[in-house]
C-alpha cells in the first residue's frame, strides 16, 4: 500500500492512477472470460483523456455515474478509502453518509482545472474487502455538464477481463499509465487490511503515491473497471506498502514492483434511485456498517 500525499511531502503508501474504459462479464471470484484479439481491441479503442478526473488534496479520483444514474442526480466522486480526509478506516469499519465539505479540482480533457466541486457527504467508504470512497457532490451531473462541458465516467457493471488494455489516469499528477490487466489476486493482504479479487497490472503501470484513487479505464469501452490503490514497493511480504497475494489454498506470492486496483463493478448494484448508496439492494455485496 502506498501512502496518499499531503501536498507533495508525505512518502508513498497507497497508490493509484489511471483513466480508461472497462468491460467484462464474470461473477466475483470467478474466472474471467478470454479477451478479444489484440487487433480487435485496437480497432475498438477509445481516446482516453483527463476529462472527468479530479485531484484531491492527497490523491486522485473521478466523477462517476452508474449505468442507471440520471442527469438530475447528485454527482458522485470515486476514490480510495485510504484517501479519506479523516484517515484510514480501520479493518471492519464502514463509513456511511458522513457529512463532508471536501473540495475536488475538476479537470478537462487536457488536464487543466476547470472548476472546484464540493462534497455534501461521504456516501460510502471502507478498506475492508475493497478500498473505496464515494463522495456525493452538491452539484448534479446536468449542472456539471452544462457549466463545464464535462461528462461523468461510467462504471462498468461486469467483472474486468484478463488481458484487457487499460489506462490509469491520475488527476493529482496529470499523468496516464498504460498497461494490461495481468490477472486477479484472490486475496490481497497489506498490513491490517485484506481485499478481495483485486486487479493486478502488467509492469508498465508503475503507479506512484498520489495516483491512489485514479480510475482504471478499459480502453475498448471507456468505462471504469477498477480504482487504483496499491503496489509492492520493495519485495516485503504482506506489510504496509508491500501487499502480497494469497490464493484459495493460502499460498502467498510476493510480486515486487507490481501494482494493483480494486474492482468497481461491485459498486453498481448498490446505487439506487437518486444515486443513493443502498446496501440492502439485491446484488449489493459491499461490506455493511
Amino acid at each position: 500500500m502506498n501512502k496518499p500525499l499531503a501536498g507533495a511531502v508525505l512518502s508513498l503508501l497507497l497508490i493509484g492512477a489511471g483513466a480508461a474504459p472497462a468491460v467484462a462479464s464474470v461473477p466475483r471470484d470467478a474466472a474471467p472470460q478470454a479477451p478479444a484479439s489484440s487487433r480487435d481491441r485496437a480497432a475498438q479503442a477509445v481516446t482516453v483523456t483527463y476529462a472527468g478526473t479530479v485531484a484531491l488534496s492527497n490523491c486522485s479520483g473521478s466523477v462517476v455515474r452508474a449505468p442507471g444514474s440520471q442527469p438530475t442526480d447528485p454527482a458522485l466522486v470515486l476514490s480510495n478509502g485510504h484517501c479519506l480526509e479523516t484517515g484510514f478506516p480501520e479493518p471492519g469499519q464502514v463509513v456511511k453518509d458522513q457529512r463532508s465539505t471536501r473540495s475536488f479540482s475538476l479537470l478537462n480533457a487536457n488536464g487543466s482545472k476547470v472548476a472546484t466541486l464540493r462534497a455534501s457527504k461521504v456516501a460510502y467508504a471502507t478498506m475492508t474487502d475493497t478500498d473505496i470512497s464515494i463522495y456525493q457532490l452538491t452539484s448534479t451531473y446536468a449542472q456539471i455538464q452544462s457549466q463545464y462541458g464535462i461528462s461523468a465516467l461510467t462504471l462498468n457493471d461486469a467483472h474486468p477481463v484478463q488481458g484487457t488494455p487499460i489506462k490509469v489516469v491520475s488527476g493529482y499528477w496529470k499523468r496516464t499509465y498504460s498497461c494490461d490487466v495481468d490477472g486477479f489476486a484472490y486475496r490481497l493482504k497489506e498490513g491490517a487490511w485484506t481485499w478481495k479479487d483485486s486487479v493486478r497490472y502488467t509492469s508498465s503501470c508503475n503507479t506512484i503515491g498520489g495516483t491512489s484513487g485514479s480510475p482504471v479505464i478499459d480502453t475498448a469501452s471507456g468505462k471504469v473497471v477498477a480504482v487504483n490503490n496499491t503496489g509492492n514497493e520493495n519485495g516485503e511480504r504482506c506489510t504496509d506498502n508491500n501487499p502480497c497475494e494469497v490464493d484459495q489454498n493460502g499460498v502467498v506470492t510476493v510480486r515486487e514492483g507490481i501494482n494493483y486496483a480494486q474492482e468497481t463493478y461491485i459498486i453498481v448494484p448498490c446505487i439506487g434511485a437518486g444515486n443513493k448508496i443502498d446496501l440492502t439492494r439485491p446484488g449489493c455485496t459491499l461490506p455493511k456498517p
